[in-house]
């Protein structure tokens, strides 16, 4: 036993000192750690061996090995074998092997070996350091956990630290914002996020500050730069992490983890969007059938068909060739209105020959356009309310023959007309160029 500790001591200037700090740093490990001198009997033994196994120091240092009080006799002499071969092997040596408690019970605990050497550089003993099984493997578990997190799951996982800014970030995460893992690290999140950076720092502020939310949020955002723009719904969950090391919880950051759900919001999105819209034309159909004048059926199907689909629509009739009049129009500027037919629609609008309405006409088919930066002087140039940005012109078919344009406008503040729209643009127009026709030929 001497040979062991006189090697410890010698690294202290005041052996007494020395050993009351050995004692010290032993007793304070989380790990169990127990030693023996070349004959194989024990010289130290910390409080986690004696927590785990009901063995106090007293009661362990001076026997040699485990015989007779912390392994069965059956095992107690292959076991000390195994332990003592890592004094003349290299490195350190993995064993599993069952103890015995104090109270008789039994443990399976999985140890690391490693031969010390004295004054000499002969062998001098071996330590060992040793823990349940299942803790061991629960500390493994949570190790593989992180690695695999961070390797191969299929969703985004970011550390972010109590700057709110990327301290980690998975292959996936990084193919969702478009670059390598390495370049998000340390970078506030409004670098890669050019629209949404404030929700989700929000949300990570929430976090750090009250803890782990009780269930997912779904958060839009935008990528890249203002030429090449990716909006993206992440359904995100947010973890708090905080130091198992300290006395009182201390933040160490938040863990994102999210999904892109952006395809099953846009669906579900646009099937919601084609319930209404088609409900709407239901409603409308109703309406029509109580309506005597078919001019003011017409009129009834416009105002149906603009609840969340437009803010304007116009009628024009033709007044000979590649000429046309206005003939029912919802009110503009500030006061709402139902369509209803314009004072004095008899004088042919000035279009000019690349006007949308116009070429609805003439390719007797749908037109989109949308206004530039200058949206009011577009709108004045087509002769069309001044809040009009984006139009949709439908050409009004009946029995074979063309009775006019069916146009649809949409504010600046609103999304371009998109192909989705055109196919319900072009129903309302059905029903519409139906009615105007029977309105013709009274």
């Amino acid at each position: 036993m001497s040979a062991f500790t006189g090697a410890t001591s010698d690294a202290v200037s005041v052996p007494g000192a020395g050993a009351d700090l050995l004692a010290a740093l032993l007793d304070g490990m989380d790990a169990a750690l127990c030693a023996f001198d070349a004959d194989g009997t024990v010289t130290h033994w910390n409080r986690e061996a004696e927590r785990i196994l009901g063995w106090s120091a007293g009661e362990a240092v001076g026997r040699r090995g485990f015989e007779g009080w912390a392994a069965r006799s059956a095992d107690a002499e292959e076991t000390l074998g195994r332990l003592m071969g890592a004094m003349k092997g290299p490195g350190r040596q993995v064993h599993e092997f069952v103890l015995l408690r104090k109270d008789g019970g039994r443990v399976l605990v999985r140890s690391q070996a490693a031969g010390v050497r004295g004054a000499d550089g002969g062998p001098a003993g071996v330590y060992c350091a040793f823990s349940e099984v299942h803790v061991q493997l629960d500390l493994e578990r949570s190790v593989a956990l992180s690695e695999a997190l961070f390797d191969d799951a299929s969703w985004g996982v970011v550390l972010v630290d109590a700057d709110l800014r990327p301290a980690m970030v998975n292959a996936h995460a990084a193919r969702a914002f478009g670059t390598g893992r390495t370049a998000l690290l340390g970078r506030p999140l409004g670098d890669v996020v050019t629209h949404g950076a404030e929700e989700l720092e929000a949300a990570l502020q929430h976090v750090l500050a009250e803890g782990t939310p009780p269930a997912p949020a779904e958060v839009w955002v935008t990528l890249g730069t203002a030429s090449e723009e990716r909006r993206r719904c992440w359904r995100s969950g947010f973890l708090l992490l905080s130091s198992p090391m300290a006395e009182q919880p201390v933040p160490l950051g938040v863990a994102w983890l999210f999904q892109d759900v952006t395809e099953e919001r846009l669906a579900a999105r646009e099937a919601d969007r084609l319930r209404f819209r088609w409900s709407q034309l239901h409603r409308a159909g109703a309406a029509v059938a109580e309506c005597e004048d078919p001019a003011e059926a017409a009129a009834v199907l416009l105002d149906f068909s603009l609840a969340g689909f437009a803010d304007h629509a116009l009628v024009d009739r033709p007044a000979g060739e590649r000429r046309l009049t206005r003939a029912l129009a919802t009110p503009a500027g500030a006061a709402p209105g139902p369509s209803s037919p314009v004072v004095g629609g008899g004088i042919p609008l000035r279009y000019g020959p690349r006007h949308p309405a116009l070429q609805a006409w003439d390719r007797v088919g749908t037109v989109r356009a949308s206004a530039g930066r200058t949206a009011e002087v577009w709108a004045e140039a087509h002769q069309w309310p001044g809040d009009a940005a984006h139009a949709l012109c439908v050409v009004l078919r009946s029995r074979g023959r063309t009775l006019g344009v069916l146009t649809f406008l949409r504010a600046a503040c609103r999304r371009p007309f998109e192909r989705e729209d055109v196919v319900y643009a072009e129903a309302v127009a059905a029903r519409v160029a139906a009615s105007l026709d029977l309105a013709d030929q009274e």
